[in-house]
């Protein structure tokens, strides 16, 4: 079985050597576990079309689950959704933050990502140093899942409990520090008002709730 690695990372100010080691992984089409502004979660590249497949197994995710971009910033995060005027004065106001935000997809999200029958996406800006300096160095999105294991209400706040819970599993767990335990909001931007799928962290009434 592959050895899962544990990569020791500043909380505000990642060291570049341990960054580059992580990208590197990435871009090799790996799955790393990462500590957020929420929790922990799983991610890789959007490209690495098994490296998704593994995060599927780890979760026991159906086909239709949907999976978010994590994006460094809110011109990022713009590129991969149609943002109106509108939904541009939620999405500023909000980012970075602990929101999740499904929008209508652009043509740079490849179709086996997008939710089946709306052709949405789930969008968000961590406000992490860790994934915001990781993400600098990527220059790309991460496809993201939160990582709550099958059978498990939340996810570990441990780098150690992660990396025994998947050690061979994934290729690499970023240890920040502990981590929370608490899931995004998820606003749902399609319709003519945001509306709240999901209570989480983030500030429910901000949406009307």
């Amino acid at each position: 079985m592959p050895v899962t690695a544990t990569i020791a990372l500043h909380p505000s100010h990642p060291a570049p050597r341990h960054l580059r080691r992580v990208v590197g992984i990435l871009e090799e089409g790996g799955v790393i576990a990462y500590p957020s502004d929420s929790c922990y979660a799983l991610g890789c590249v959007p490209g690495a079309a098994a490296a998704v497949e593994r995060i599927r197994k780890i979760r026991a995710l159906g086909s239709r689950h949907d999976f978010t971009l994590v994006c460094r910033n809110l011109s990022s995060l713009a590129e991969y959704a149609k943002v109106g005027n509108a939904h541009f004065r939620v999405l500023k106001a909000h980012t970075p933050g602990p929101y999740t935000f499904l929008l209508p997809a652009s043509r740079s999200v490849p179709r086996r990502l997008l939710q089946p029958k709306r052709r949405t996406i789930g969008l968000r800006v961590p406000d992490s140093p860790v994934v915001g300096a990781l993400l600098e160095r990527l220059d790309g999105p991460l496809l993201s899942v939160s990582l709550v294991l099958p059978g498990e209400e939340h996810p570990p706040a441990h780098a150690a409990e992660v990396a025994d819970a998947l050690q061979g599993r994934v290729d690499a767990v970023l240890d920040a520090g502990p981590c929370g335990t608490g899931v995004t909001t998820v606003v749902d931007m399609t319709g003519s008002r945001p509306e709240v799928v999901r209570p989480g962290l983030g500030d429910c009434n901000a949406f009307g709730r």
